[in-house]
């Protein structure tokens, strides 16, 4: 088969997959919020557990949860893809501010961090990880006049890519930066010029550097730390739980202590432990909430 041949059936694939994406998006986005989750949740439960992807999250989960039985780690998986299901389907509804401001779905503690960073003249970097509905922190954060810069992964599908860009856009206000160089650049100049960061942190990164996560060293982003330390600026950690259902909170806590006593690289790797080891705390109180999916450390 020629490469015109599957470059021409690359593209149709592509096609059909936004097709598909865009009248399920259609779908959950006509429905009521809580219709629209509890229909994701369906949908995610039923195909998520079996697809092989889930054999990844039960390993990860042994590894990190040695103590976790079986029937444990199965209730685990089955649990993340509920709120998988659910976290998509509500995505589509954040841009309604009729949604954002209900507090018998949306609730936040901790707002008083928040506007301390809104109001401080500096900028500041708000820390959080792909746990309950992570999707919801950019909405509710614009609505209190904290617009954010953040980070995204070029999706395979760029059809695909274009609806969900466009829909954070529509939805948070977000300023998006590709992953790279281009996306480094885009975070410098939006700390220089006193603006607001949303960084997802609990990824692997193939170039960081080893810190311990779960007692397990993992390849964790520098970033976070050194730009904190460069600008002098607070790093908020922020993160969603699940209260059942389609309710959520949002929990801001105080600011993070930023590691000052050695070298440049010993302070990035102590306050990187930090970061890592908050998230860890999130993930045990919840560990149905957070993505397992992820290749997050180093194969056995």
């Amino acid at each position: 088969m020629s490469g015109r041949d599957i470059s021409l059936r690359r593209r149709l694939r592509y096609g059909v997959e936004f097709v598909v994406v865009f009248l399920l998006a259609a779908v959950f986005r006509a429905l009521p919020f809580e219709s629209a989750s509890a229909l994701g949740s369906v949908i995610a439960r039923t195909l998520g557990p079996r697809l092989g992807v889930s054999r990844r999250a039960a390993h990860n989960i042994r590894r990190a949860m040695a103590d976790k039985s079986e029937a444990e780690i199965k209730s685990i998986v089955r649990g993340m893809w509920d709120n998988l299901g659910r976290t998509a389907a509500e995505a589509l509804h954040l841009g309604r501010r009729a949604v954002i401001e209900d507090q018998k779905r949306f609730e936040i503690v901790g707002v008083e961090h928040l506007d301390a960073m809104r109001d401080n003249g500096l900028g500041g970097i708000l820390v959080t990880a792909h746990i309950g509905n992570w999707e919801a922190i950019g909405p509710l954060t614009f609505q209190r006049g904290i617009p954010l810069t953040t980070v995204y992964r070029e999706a395979n599908n760029p059809y695909v890519g274009w609806l969900l860009k466009n829909l954070r856009r529509a939805t948070n206000g977000a300023h998006l930066v590709p992953k790279g160089a281009a996306g480094a650049r885009g975070l410098i100049a939006a700390l220089k010029n006193k603006d607001h960061l949303g960084l997802l942190v609990d990824q692997k990164l193939n170039d960081g550097i080893a810190v311990p996560f779960f007692g397990i060293d993992a390849m964790t982003a520098p970033a976070l730390a050194q730009l904190a330390q460069r600008f002098a600026v607070p790093m908020i950690p922020i993160h969603c739980e699940r209260l059942g259902g389609a309710r959520l909170r949002i929990v801001v806590e105080p600011p993070l202590e930023l590691s000052s006593g050695g070298s440049k690289e010993q302070n990035t790797f102590e306050t990187m432990r930090r970061v890592n080891a908050h998230m860890e705390g999130w993930i045990r109180q919840h560990p149905e909430q957070w993505l397992w999916l992820h290749n997050r450390w180093p194969a056995e």
